[in-house]
């Protein structure tokens, strides 16, 4: 195959990880000489994902004028890769036109972070991790990386989504065509099972990879009970992005198609096979086609949680457990006030509308909720990891007062920032505003619809609440 494909890695890694992708797409028929792996820097603290993605256009041009790199190739990133492509993809070719690159595909990417940027960003990390390059561990890339982070949310409403419409992107049928497969398999060696989360490879959850998103604004300052909704459009023209989730590949596996986890060899194959149909894409048509098709793959995974004799057989060595192939989801928070300020200070609850208790709030905190995470640089924003699974089949069917239907409430609950100054209402202290998330019987009223909270994705909610000086603040008088 005469095709050229560039390859990048991820933070923390060089181009040499991926001799095993070259050796497989030689004996799948490509020329290794039209191979290119490309390297960038990513754990100097002053590296920014712009700063590569603006020396990845003039290196791609360099290469080109010099008639080394054809006008057409194809992109594969690795974890955060994902991160680079799209900034780059965005940042010149914001309509999809006119790009050198027709077929994008993401292994594991962090397209909406990861928990261990944290923990890579902290003393622990710097002292370990950043031991053989001065202490430094890519602290701009890591601030990207930590999940609900600013690069991300303005990423995302540059390519996936738009707040205040349906704007163009450049991914649609003419132009790029992204295609995204993840594990959902944790670290099998005992130095890195301490990282494993459940519903993750081990670095990426799975839901932080999928391109398939979503997002609504909630504003409560024209009502505090009835609040009005917008949801954001698409910059995909609603077009489903290609996404497979496999149950046999770590972080790390998933750059090795001949490699994985104990699989029996039916399962262990099906990399491979997926690189390379995602590689032979020819028509948007067919991108389509593959989406579908990939989605059932999602599905066969997902399945495996309630086989359990089917999900032993498919391993030679230790299967993975039920809980770790959960379908989750993530919801992304962020709140301002009516003057477009933070509010860095506030709860958020989740229960049944027709069963609000303790109970079931403790329910949803129990079997549902996995983790919350308060993003550092924006405390305003906060990343809910949801167990989709547990959702449906415990919370939903386990709920006092149920009446056979589906229904998840939300309220905030935000603190006053002086004593001058109110949120919601400016006479009561704790005001709350509460929001119908999903309804199977009120469909009409839910701000995300029925059946919206979609697995294996990410969720953008934006908050809008009133802020209301006491009467104190200004006075006239005689």
């Amino acid at each position: 195959m005469t095709r050229q494909i560039a390859i990048l890695h991820g933070w923390g890694d060089t181009s040499a990880s991926f001799r095993k992708l070259e050796r497989f797409l030689a004996a799948e028929g490509y020329d290794i000489t039209r191979i290119w792996l490309g390297d960038y820097i990513s754990t100097d603290d002053d590296v920014r994902i712009e700063d590569v993605a603006r020396r990845m256009q003039a290196v791609i041009r360099e290469k080109q004028d010099a008639g080394e790199l054809g006008p057409h190739f194809d992109l594969i990133g690795h974890s955060t890769a994902g991160l680079v492509m799209r900034e780059w993809a965005v940042r010149y070719y914001p309509d999809g036109q006119n790009c050198p690159v027709r077929r994008m595909l993401m292994l594991a990417p962090a397209n909406f972070g990861s928990r261990l940027a944290t923990v890579g960003n902290s003393f622990i990390g710097r002292a370990t991790k950043g031991a053989l390059n001065g202490f430094q561990t890519g602290r701009e890339m890591l601030n990207a990386l930590e999940l609900g982070s600013p690069y991300q949310r303005s990423l995302v409403t540059r390519d996936l989504l738009d707040p205040d419409g349906a704007g163009t992107g450049p991914y649609g049928p003419g132009g790029i065509w992204p295609f995204v497969i993840t594990g959902s398999r944790g670290y099998r060696t005992i130095s890195r099972r301490l990282v494993n989360e459940d519903g993750s490879d081990g670095t990426v959850r799975v839901p932080a990879a999928n391109l398939n998103t979503a997002g609504i604004t909630v504003d409560f300052t024209g009502n505090i009970d009835i609040p009005e909704v917008r949801a954001w459009g698409s910059r995909t023209g609603g077009m489903a992005l290609p996404f497979a989730v496999l149950p046999d590949r770590d972080h790390t596996q998933i750059k090795y198609p001949g490699d994985s986890s104990g699989a029996v060899a039916d399962l262990s194959s099906r990399l491979g096979a997926l690189i390379l149909e995602a590689l032979a894409c020819e028509t948007a048509d067919e991108h389509q086609q593959i989406a579908a098709r990939w989605r059932e793959v999602s599905e066969e995974t997902a399945a495996l949680a309630a086989d359990t004799a089917r999900r032993r057989g498919l391993f030679r060595s230790r299967a993975p457990l039920a809980q770790e192939i959960h379908r989750y989801l993530q919801v992304i928070t962020r709140v301002r006030d009516d003057q477009d300020e933070p509010v860095n200070d506030y709860f958020i609850e989740f229960f049944s509308p027709d069963a609000r208790s303790d109970a079931s709030l403790l329910r949803f905190q129990n079997d549902v909720l996995d983790h919350v995470h308060v993003n550092k640089l924006d405390p305003s924003v906060r990343c809910f990891y949801i167990d989709r699974d547990d959702l449906m089949a415990r919370f939903y069917r386990q709920r006092a007062g149920s009446r056979g239907d589906r229904q998840l409430a939300a309220s905030i609950v935000a603190a006053n920032p002086g004593r001058n100054i109110r949120y919601f209402d400016k006479e009561v202290e704790g005001a709350r505003g509460h929001l119908l998330l999903h309804s199977d019987s009120e469909p009409e009223r839910a701000a995300l619809g029925a059946r919206r909270l979609h697995r294996n994705a990410t969720h953008f909610i934006d908050i809008i609440i009133p802020r209301k000086a006491l009467d104190r603040v200004f006075r006239l008088g005689r």
